[in-house]
């Protein structure tokens, strides 16, 4: 499970109206017929119009200065093994996003006139969408990049050559392009992977934007929050705040593993995750503690990721294992974080 949190920004500051983020959000409708469309949903609501969509979150900002985001993005994108355990993809996960939003309104440590933030105190709107383009960020793209820099200047040096400006043989640098193009290590259908090509498989993903504000327009609540949990003296009072993160995302997979009945692998935990990236130690000696199936499952699913596989070493020797593995490690923060859940 992959999922983000996100102020959406403009320039220096950030955006005054959510319109181009919704927009952005509209792009896989275009050309679609009514039925096939998605459409936005809240809580209660389905088939919510676009342009509501704009009204009610541009229209819930009171107070909230040029510098202060309006809005949140939060983008939920379940991996393709959590894919395959669902039924119907997009009516399971709306499913998914109204309970999440009580998990999400649950790892804040606020209060609202002296009761805890209900799903109710909140202003939200989701969009199902289906499709992914690869990005520059995707350790394909980055793994692909040096192939894809010398057929660029290749071709460079063909146009010089065409247009007379230099000498050379044409067919050869073609040849040679054609080579880099099946060499680069990621392909898909047959052709290199490249920035902006549309991913195979299912690619069916969340966003819901959620502002900022509450429901009333009358209190800032923040997942951008740095505190989890405390309380601040403001007007002669004390008022809790805070966003406890990582609440909400291992909330996040208990509610699809409930909701679902799906059986989680130790690779794909927001701990174990976690734990890669901050404490390695601690990863390794869990992960060398699990059944040889499990074990090997785990295995398979970090090379999904793009991570190098640790080779197999007898256990005895788990000192030599553990630095290999902190060896590899440093070259795979990047890629654990593209595929994984934002830490």
């Amino acid at each position: 499970m992959h999922i983000t949190i996100t102020p959406q920004k403009l320039d220096a500051n950030y955006s005054q109206s959510s319109a181009d983020f919704v927009g952005y959000l509209e792009k896989e409708n275009e050309g679609l017929k009514e039925a096939e469309m998605e459409h936005f949903f809240n809580q209660y609501g389905d088939e919510i119009s676009a342009e509501e969509v704009v009204k009610e979150i541009d229209g819930n900002t009171a107070k909230l200065k040029k510098k202060e985001p309006k809005f949140y993005s939060i983008t939920v994108s379940p991996s393709k093994y959590e894919l395959k355990k669902l039924q119907n993809n997009s009516q399971d996960l709306k499913t998914y996003t109204r309970e999440i939003m009580k998990d999400y309104v649950a790892s804040f440590n606020r209060e609202i006139n002296g009761r805890p933030i209900t799903i109710d105190d909140i202003k939200y709107y989701a969009k199902i969408e289906h499709q992914r383009t690869f990005k520059g960020t995707d350790f394909q793209i980055k793994e692909n990049q040096p192939y894809a820099t010398k057929i660029l200047q290749l071709k460079t040096e063909i146009r010089k050559i065409q247009e007379g400006r230099a000498e050379g043989n044409i067919k050869k640098m073609k040849k040679e392009i054609s080579k880099l193009e099946s060499q680069a290590p990621h392909q898909q259908n047959g052709k290199r992977i490249v920035q902006g090509m549309k991913k195979d498989g299912n690619q069916s993903h969340i966003h819901i934007i959620v502002s900022r504000k509450d429901a009333s327009n009358s209190v800032s609540l923040s997942p951008g929050s740095k505190h989890k949990a405390s309380e601040v003296e403001m007007h002669g009072k004390n008022v809790k705040r805070g966003f406890d993160r990582d609440q909400f995302y291992e909330k996040a997979e208990k509610t699809f593993d409930k909701t679902f009945g799906y059986k989680r692998n130790f690779a794909e935990t927001y701990k174990a995750r976690k734990d890669f990236v901050k404490n390695p130690n601690l990863y390794f000696a869990a992960l060398m503690k699990l059944p040889a199936n499990e074990k090997a499952l785990t295995f398979k699913m970090i090379t999904k990721t793009g991570l190098p596989v640790i080779p197999t070493i007898p256990t005895n020797q788990a000192q030599i294992a553990l630095r290999i593995f902190k060896r590899l490690r440093r070259g795979a923060e990047v890629a654990i974080k593209s595929s994984s859940i934002g830490i």
